[in-house]
């Protein structure tokens, strides 16, 4: 008696900490009809039709041009909302962080410096409270990512309603995620030269580990079958040949170029530059070398006090009239929590000289492609997957954001969090 009476008292915090229940596969063909359709690729499209059978899209289009019998259908009027892809959150630290102030509740970082052979993936926790509130806001998928060290390790795909990591992979091991050692230079007008050049020997020192180690991982990947089983340098395989992007985090335009030239070197086939703040010095050469951007931190201060005041707001403007393929990420504190606000990022590249269609295939199509999964996600077009959003008002736009519905490969998902929750709560005591 005393257990049952633990276990009633227990069940408001119980509900409360409920996760929703992942969603069935689609059962039933699903015509949406009358919505602004944003296919993702700069095209928009007034009162579209799109009909999706089995997580596929079948017709994505004007009305007019849907001539199939809409008997057998499972109809949405969506006249007056818009539709749009769902939204893909590169670099993050979802589904490994909870609570980031409590240390057992963060699994993003692992032991030691160099850890090509760390998978983010396993450690991806599809019960996290915070997944629920970031798809409200029509961020459908994610690519979690380990931090830590110089090497931290492999990131992966993963769509944002499963019930377990195995169940929401979407590619497992997209890339390697190195931290470019920082640039050595006095910060501190009371260091002496003896620290600065110690601070500088230990750069260099990182800088011969890390060729040590790609060097190692190309031979070992050429040296004939039967060799040892070498789990570090297996991980590093696919950089030679380009099965796998080597993710470079760094911001200082030497820094850039600095790490861009090593992975050249070092034979990275396909190479991609993370945070990228000062990415405006260097346009030119990342344009020559076929260079992807995932720009960071759009939300902040200027790095330098002679920098323009909306510098990090228009560097996607900058990117995308010098031809060089990026896409936004979400940074900044309480980065697991806040990624919710991707849709606000790519928002306020629009108000800085992006067009919303640029903005929005900043934040769909283009990390689709960076992650090699635009096959079939990233726009709504025939034969890709019925992974979408419906918003009363603009997506990209905090006034106006009100997701509606959303779907996951075909599958309707739950639109329920804490927050939503929460919310029916104090209404229903306050009469609001």
């Amino acid at each position: 008696m005393r257990i049952s009476a633990l276990l009633f008292a227990c069940l408001p915090l119980a509900a409360l900490a409920q996760v929703p229940t992942p969603a069935a596969p689609q059962a039933k063909p699903v015509l949406i009809t009358g919505a602004t359709l944003h296919v993702g690729n700069g095209t928009v499209v007034p009162n579209a039709t799109v009909a999706f059978d089995k997580g596929r899209l079948t017709y994505a289009g004007p009305a007019a041009g849907f001539t199939q019998d809409k008997a057998g259908y499972e109809a949405i009027d969506a006249t007056g909302q818009q539709l749009y892809p769902g939204l893909i959150l590169p670099n993050t630290t979802l589904g490994l962080t909870e609570v980031e102030s409590i240390r057992a509740t963060v699994d993003e970082e692992e032991v030691g410096v160099l850890n090509p052979n760390v998978r983010a993936l396993i450690a991806y926790n599809t019960d996290s409270d915070i997944l629920a509130t970031v798809r409200t806001n029509g961020v459908l998928l994610a690519q979690p990512t380990p931090r830590g060290g110089l090497l931290a390790g492999q990131s992966s795909v993963v769509q944002l309603d499963a019930w377990n990591w195995q169940d929401a992979v979407v590619r497992a091991d997209d890339g390697q995620h190195l931290t470019w050692p920082a640039m050595v230079f006095r910060i501190n007008p009371a260091e002496d030269a003896a620290a600065l050049d110690r601070r500088q020997k230990a750069r260099e020192a990182q800088l011969r580990e890390l060729e040590q180690l790609f060097g190692e991982a190309n031979a070992y990947r050429q040296s004939p079958a039967g060799r040892p089983e070498n789990l570090r340098l297996a991980a590093l395989a696919g950089l030679f040949d380009g099965s796998k992007t080597l993710y470079l985090h760094a911001d200082y335009g030497k820094e850039i170029i600095e790490s861009v030239r090593f992975a050249r070197r070092m034979g990275a086939q396909k190479v991609a530059v993370v945070g990228a703040r000062d990415a405006w010095m260097v346009l030119d050469f990342l344009k020559q070398n076929d260079v992807s951007v995932v720009v960071s931190r759009i939300h902040a201060l200027p790095r330098r006090d002679a920098d323009d005041y909306d510098q990090p707001y228009k560097l996607p403007a900058q990117l995308q009239a010098a031809g060089v393929r990026f896409c936004l990420d979400y940074q900044g504190s309480m980065e697991t929590a806040g990624s919710r606000n991707l849709a606000f990022i790519a928002g306020t590249a629009s108000a800085f000289g992006l067009s919303k269609e640029q903005a929005l295939t900043a934040v769909t199509l283009s990390p689709a492609q960076m992650m090699g999964i635009d096959k079939d996600y990233g726009t709504l077009e025939t034969g890709k997957s019925a992974t979408l959003v419906l918003s009363k008002g603009d997506l990209l736009d905090m006034r106006t954001n009100a997701v509606s519905r959303a779907f996951i490969d075909g599958r309707s998902i739950s639109l329920d969090s804490k927050q939503t929750y929460l919310e029916k709560k104090f209404r229903s005591k306050y009469g609001l």
